[in-house]
């Protein structure tokens, strides 16, 4: 039995130094393949921050990759690219950026060459601006400031005799002389630098009628010349408040009181100033009043005298509605409207007074309406009228006819002007009429100035 297990071992051993002595190349050796790594791509742009003045300019950039070919874009609407080579390694990009007119802005431009992406910082030096865009006095001699925005270098001048300026710092200092006509006048003062031109306006009133005239056959049933306080008195105006696009896709936000400190209207020099402007969070604020809204008044003669701003965007108008509309059931066009007078700044000094009723409003274009251009109804003082009886409605610019319009005496479906109708004030920006074209923030803030308002009945 032992001898047979001895047997057995030395066979098994047997057998395993036959099996290693077999081939050798079946046996792996050496270090196994391994697919190569692709270098990585190395881009380089210069320079990486781009710093550009306020004017419209084009500016390069060069691009390096160790790739074969690269591309760039911006989704900045005010910078736009021209790529040269960019199938190569080496290559250029022409950066066109727009005038800006506002503040400092930034963009981006994305450059990528295979995986890799750089990018560009582009800053764009604002353009000139002012404290205000219109420095409005009264008919004595005095002094204003307005501060010069986004520019250390620049010059300024007048364009007429009545006023001086000087620049004091980030400054200019603008004095005036007493205007003793009774027209209102305007200047204005350019401020040059670093390519740049930009104006605002100097406007004084004229020495003005102290008594209220009379007209003949009416008799002064209520009026405003706002020249007591500093705010519209509650007990005959109201402010609207509503956001932007309310009504005709119009931009401002219609507020009571301020905003960044800055009231949308206010009482000054014996005028209500109707502000427009830009806050501090980048929406744009203005003001819409009424007054006597729930009695209005039927039937006389309304008169306002009005100086209108500059700018493309402003919407200024002197309109009336029909109190107490139920809205329900007669809704607008049928409850009627009387526009005495709008304007919009991309039509500068064209005004124009419409009627609204079922039968004819502009949904369909079949409105009543009539325009005139008259000289500097930006920027100077003029009258706009209506006179209203039962038979006719009259309109007039300085004493001028500019619509007039019979009752046809078919019902309301043409004359919903049987009514009481209310006052209204306001000043829209942009909008489906004022922002036909577009709209220039640069020209914010802006101000429209209501002198008086006047409503005569007949005796």
């Amino acid at each position: 039995m032992k001898n047979m297990s001895l047997f057995s071992l030395l066979c098994m051993a047997g057998l395993l130094l036959a099996c290693g002595g077999g081939d050798e190349g079946s046996i792996p050796s050496g270090t196994p393949d391994i697919p190569e790594t692709p270098n990585e791509v190395k881009l380089s742009v210069l320079p990486s921050v781009l710093d550009a003045m306020a004017l419209e300019d084009t500016y390069e950039i060069k691009v390096t990759t160790t790739s074969e070919g690269w591309t760039a874009h911006s989704t900045d609407g005010w910078i736009s690219l021209t790529l040269e080579n960019g199938e190569s390694k080496e290559g250029v990009i022409k950066v066109t950026v727009k005038e800006n007119k506002d503040a400092e802005r930034y963009g981006r431009i994305t450059v990528t060459s295979g995986t890799q992406s750089e990018y560009v910082q582009v800053k764009q030096k604002g353009g000139i601006r002012f404290s205000v865009q219109e420095v409005l006095c009264t008919s004595g001699a005095g002094n204003a400031e307005v501060t010069v925005y986004e520019s250390d270098d620049w010059t300024v001048q007048s364009d007429a005799d009545w006023v001086t300026v000087s620049r004091d710092k980030a400054r200019v200092i603008v004095a005036y002389t007493a205007n003793t006509s009774l027209t209102s006048r305007t200047a204005t003062i350019a401020v040059t630098g670093e390519g740049q031109k930009r104006m605002f306006f100097v406007i004084q009133e004229g020495a003005g009628i102290t008594a209220i005239p009379e007209r003949e056959g009416y008799e002064l049933v209520w009026h405003d010349e706002f020249t007591e306080g500093t705010e519209l008195n509650a007990t005959h105006w109201r402010h609207e408040v509503q956001n932007a696009g309310w009504v005709n896709n119009e931009l401002q936000n219609y507020v009571d009181g301020a905003v960044n400190g800055k009231r949308v209207t206010e009482l000054s020099d014996g005028k209500l100033r109707i502000h427009c402007f830009k806050g501090d969070n980048g929406k744009i604020y203005s003001g819409r009043v009424y007054a006597h809204e729930s009695e209005g008044w039927q039937y006389g003669y309304i008169e306002a005298r009005m100086m209108l701003p500059k700018g493309k965007g402003t919407w200024p108008a002197f309109w009336m509605m029909p109190c107490n509309v139920d809205w329900n059931k007669e809704g607008w066009p049928k409850c009627g409207e009387i526009d005495i007078m709008e304007e919009v700044g991309v039509v500068p000094n064209e005004v124009s007074s419409s009627l609204h009723a079922e039968g004819h409003n502009h949904t369909n274009g079949t409105q009543v309406t009539h325009a005139m251009t008259i000289e500097k109804a930006e920027g100077e003082f003029h009258t706009y009228a209506i006179e209203w009886t039962a038979q006719n409605i009259t309109t007039y610019v300085d004493g001028k006819v500019q619509l007039t319009y019979d009752n046809d005496n078919k019902g309301v479906v043409n004359w919903p002007y049987d009514k009481p109708y209310y006052i209204i004030f306001n000043l829209a920006w942009g909008g489906s009429w004022g922002g036909m074209q577009g709209v220039d923030e640069s020209a914010l803030p802006v101000t429209c100035v209501i002198d008086y308002i006047r409503v005569f009945q007949k005796k």
